[in-house]
């Protein structure tokens, strides 16, 4: 239709992954550049945690959400890194076998689980880098509840066209994931 999509030492060439005619910008560009330079910068501080401290993004999110507050709760956690509680859960499951979270009974209500981060936990945490998520979390918020809102909105629909996928916390292995949701079948016309 318009040409090879080789260039000259056969690679692929970008123009041509990019809807149009080549040599023509994609209105989509000034947006996928901003959102490949969000997920590389998660990108490499999740590397960089993974090699300082053996932790995975999301364990050392959920870590550092945790040394916060005293004693939470499987949901208070989930609310404090703004995730699902699933999504939390199988994060903390990995940071217990690991021996750097601790799960008690709590004493006024025997039905309610507390977490805390043990001794192990807390030193790891001294010697870890900042958790990316922090900086997103901090710049997203300092947006007007419009500028979220229409951000929330507009990323939605994005997603929705590309299929749903859980919202889980970033970088999790997909060990660590929770099951998709189902997916709704297209009505065709």
């Amino acid at each position: 239709m318009y040409g090879s999509p080789l260039n000259s030492r056969g690679r692929v060439r970008r123009a041509s992954l990019l809807p149009g005619p080549p040599g023509r910008a994609s209105a989509a560009r000034p947006v996928l550049d901003q959102i490949r330079r969000l997920v590389q910068s998660l990108r490499l501080a999740a590397q960089k945690a993974e090699r300082q401290v053996g932790l995975s993004s999301a364990q050392l999110f959920v870590l550092q959400k945790l040394s916060e507050a005293r004693a939470q709760s499987v949901n208070e956690l989930a609310t404090r890194t703004a995730t699902d509680q699933s999504s939390v859960s199988v994060v903390l499951a990995r940071l217990t076998e690991r021996g750097l979270v601790a799960r008690r009974v709590d004493p006024k209500d025997r039905r309610r689980v507390r977490l805390s981060l043990t001794a192990r936990g807390r030193a790891l945490l001294r010697r870890s880098p900042a958790p990316a998520q922090n900086e997103l979390v901090e710049a997203i918020e300092a947006l007007r509840p419009a500028e979220r809102a229409k951000l929330a909105d507009l990323l939605g629909r994005v997603v929705a066209r590309m299929g749903e996928v859980p919202a889980a916390l970033f970088f999790e292995s997909d060990d660590e994931l929770p099951p998709a949701p189902p997916r709704r079948r297209e009505l065709r016309g």
